[in-house]
């Protein structure tokens, strides 16, 4: 069985004894800009296609607007393809890779209520994440990015179940922090623990920096 402490993708965020009473009450609202500048970084490059449906006639009877692309999706898609044909993943391409999925961690571990620090776009802050530069010819196999995303579907389900729990999790802990002032710790324990485990299957899946197979555990 896989070591958890040994994947080539680690999460671990610090313990925060004491909470901002207001900053939680608003959060909601205070992440909005943060948000914003996430949205447009992780989904640029995304296109929007009208479909017009004409009847007989030559009448629209429906218009339909679909969105397609994005940058996680391209950086994945074209990360694959290189992988397969070229047995290359350039270091800049893994840097901004890593960098953007440090913020996307930063970000949501401020939407999770973890952290008081607003999430800065070059500090680590509280939030250390860490991705493995890997070996292209020696540690991955070129075909495996063809498979990855059906060998990943019992992560995403298990994964869609804890994420609900999750949401209940953090509804509880912004309770207990408006009044207490505390997280309780084994709530901000298991929390961390779903976003680690999401990290290792997106580092797996997405991010295709590893063919080690994502353990079932939040540790």
């Amino acid at each position: 069985m896989n070591n958890p402490t040994e994947y080539p993708a680690r999460l671990e965020i610090d313990y925060p004894e004491k909470l901002d009473r207001l900053t939680t009450f608003f959060r909601a609202i205070w992440i909005i800009p943060v948000a914003i500048i996430l949205g447009l970084v992780s989904g640029a490059g995304e296109t929007v296609t009208n479909t017009i449906i004409l009847n007989e006639a030559g009448e629209v009877i429906r218009t339909t607007r679909e969105t397609v692309g994005g940058l996680a999706i391209g950086l994945s898609a074209a990360t694959a393809l290189m992988i397969i044909f070229r047995q290359r993943y350039p270091r800049w391409w893994f840097d901004f890779s890593r960098e953007l999925t440090r913020f996307e961690a930063r970000v949501g571990a401020y939407a999770a209520l973890l952290t008081d620090q607003y999430p800065s776009t070059v500090e680590e802050q509280s939030v250390h994440l860490e991705i493995d530069y890997p070996d292209v010819e020696q540690d991955l196999n070129r075909w495996m990015p063809l498979v990855k995303w059906l060998l990943a579907i019992p992560h995403y389900i298990v994964l869609v179940v804890l994420g609900l729990v999750a949401v209940v999790a953090i509804v509880i802990a912004w309770f207990a922090i408006l009044f207490t002032g505390s997280y309780p710790r084994s709530l901000f324990d298991y929390v961390v623990g779903v976003a680690r485990w999401s990290l290792r299957v997106q580092a797996y899946a997405a991010l295709l920096v590893t063919d080690q197979y994502p353990p079932f555990s939040l540790s």
